[in-house]
């Protein structure tokens, strides 16, 4: 009691020591406040380059120190992170999740770069920059396997079904901006990858069309979410292939963005089955990149492609759009008195394509969603997409090289924008356009499909992702 009494005392301030016990008490704190303030400042100063200035390295490891001499580099590169993902192929799958990355350019409202700037591969070689595909020996052998074995079992449906306006492919030639969901399925529908034998398939088809749905007047957008979650649980229980798997192996296709919503019902479509759709962007929880897959949107265009050799291209960059996202609004408020980069807003006064076939950079900016048909625009019209939708998960990633024909610019660079593109010497550019017009005839649809186009992509795509277990349909029973 006595020693508690003492205790008090000596903590209440009374007695002589009352005010070198303050000193003491007021310098502790002091002390590990400046030692934390430092070691914070130290530790930024060792992992961040806001206080160094980033010395870019050696052109040559982007493949440009031949034929273009000493011309300055790429500002821009895209790392990719891979995720290996089981599949029959003869390498591991490997999704190359983009990152953008801005090279010299350090300092406020940048992403951090990558350590090392350019990996070597797994021989310790730097990657070249000048391939359009990651491995095209690889995507080539695998694609002729995937030709030749892969099965898909669709839901059958009769004409005379009430929905089949929805459940069955459309009769006339698909158009508009959310054409490619319909030709995926119309082109689908008649080529040798459908068997009527479910035993057979690697892959079932979840045939509904979201764009149908929507304008049903009979669903809407208010009950597409209830159309999904009962076709569910209809197919689950008149069939044995959703159960066994959990959704697993199906798939289904959309482009508008409501596809996205329209699963909120039926979680275990969006969790477990592969999504293909146009709004394929990692920043949103409904997208699983390693799992789903990006279809991208192309506006159909007929007949002979542009004579590139007779374009002039006199602009720097085009743009014309809606003012739908803040990105465009910060585009507009930067760029638009421009007068070598030529942002507009609304209708334009001269056609769309003599903009594009006059223009060396088209830009691809986010609006409501980060897709949109510009970047299909941009390769059809010979025009290098310069791409300014963070998050955005690519058409064909994990096969095409996107950094060898196209830029990615992250939306806080858009002030830089000029000086980014200006950075490209002559040849470069020669080399960026010549790898877009290569990757040109994956963004093309027709109905009668041509090797190596947009509907066989998103094929491989699936094949890719097929699942590497074959569980046999008498080992699972029905509930009772």
């Amino acid at each position: 009691m006595a020693r508690s009494s003492l205790l008090l005392y000596y903590f209440s301030g009374s007695g002589s020591g009352s005010g070198s016990f303050r000193s003491f008490f007021f310098f502790i704190p002091t002390t590990l406040a400046l030692t934390t303030s430092l070691f914070i400042l130290f530790y930024i100063s060792t992992t961040s380059n806001l206080f160094t200035h980033y010395h870019p390295p050696d052109p040559s490891f982007l493949g440009l120190n031949s034929p273009f001499g000493s011309s300055t580099f790429s500002p821009l590169t895209r790392q990719t992170a891979p995720i290996s993902f089981h599949n029959h192929s003869k390498t591991p799958f490997q999704l190359q999740v983009p990152q953008i990355v801005r090279l010299g350019e350090g300092g406020f409202g940048s992403q951090r770069p990558l350590e090392p700037r350019f990996p070597p591969d797994d021989h310790g070689n730097y990657v070249n920059y000048n391939k359009v595909y990651h491995d095209r020996d690889i995507f080539e052998e695998d694609y002729k396997e995937m030709n030749t074995s892969f099965k898909i079992y669709v839901y059958p449906h009769r004409r005379n079904d009430p929905f089949a306006n929805v459940l069955l492919p459309v009769g006339s030639q698909p158009g508009g901006n959310y054409a490619s969901e319909s030709y995926f399925k119309k082109v689908l529908m008649s080529s040798h990858f459908i068997t009527k034998d479910p035993t057979k398939a690697d892959l079932f088809f979840l045939p509904f069309s979201i764009a149908r749905l929507r304008h049903d007047p009979r669903i809407g957008v208010g009950g597409i979410q209830d159309f999904i979650k009962d076709y569910i649980l209809n197919i689950s229980q008149k069939y044995p292939y959703w159960n066994r798997t959990g959704g697993a192996d199906h798939f289904y296709v959309a482009c508008h963005s409501i596809g996205r919503s329209a699963m909120d019902k039926a979680k275990e479509v969006k969790f477990n089955a592969i999504q293909v759709v146009c709004s394929s962007t990692y920043f949103q929880p409904g997208y699983i990149a390693h799992k789903d897959a990006c279809l991208p949107q192309i506006w159909p265009r007929q007949g002979v492609l542009p004579k590139l050799s007779s374009s002039n291209r006199k602009k720097l960059a085009f743009f014309a759009g809606k003012i739908n996202s803040p990105v465009r609004e910060k585009l507009l408020q930067v760029w638009r008195n421009d007068t070598e980069i030529f942002a507009h807003f609304g209708r334009l006064t001269t056609p769309y394509a003599d903009e594009l076939l006059g223009s060396k950079f088209c830009l691809h900016v986010k609006g409501f969603e980060v897709n949109t048909a510009r970047i299909a625009d941009s390769l059809y019209y010979g025009c290098v997409p310069v791409i300014i939708a963070d998050y955005y998960d690519l058409p064909f990633a994990d096969i095409l090289n996107w950094k060898s024909f196209s830029i990615n610019v992250a939306t806080l660079d858009i002030p830089l924008l000029k000086k980014i593109l200006k950075r490209f010497s002559f040849e470069e550019y020669l080399m960026l356009q010549g790898n877009a017009l290569k990757a040109r005839k994956h963004f093309q649809w027709h109905l009668s499909p041509v090797d190596y186009d947009a509907f066989y992509m998103v094929m491989y795509e699936l094949w890719l992702r097929r699942s590497s277990i074959r569980l046999p349909l008498n080992a699972f029973v029905h509930p009772n």
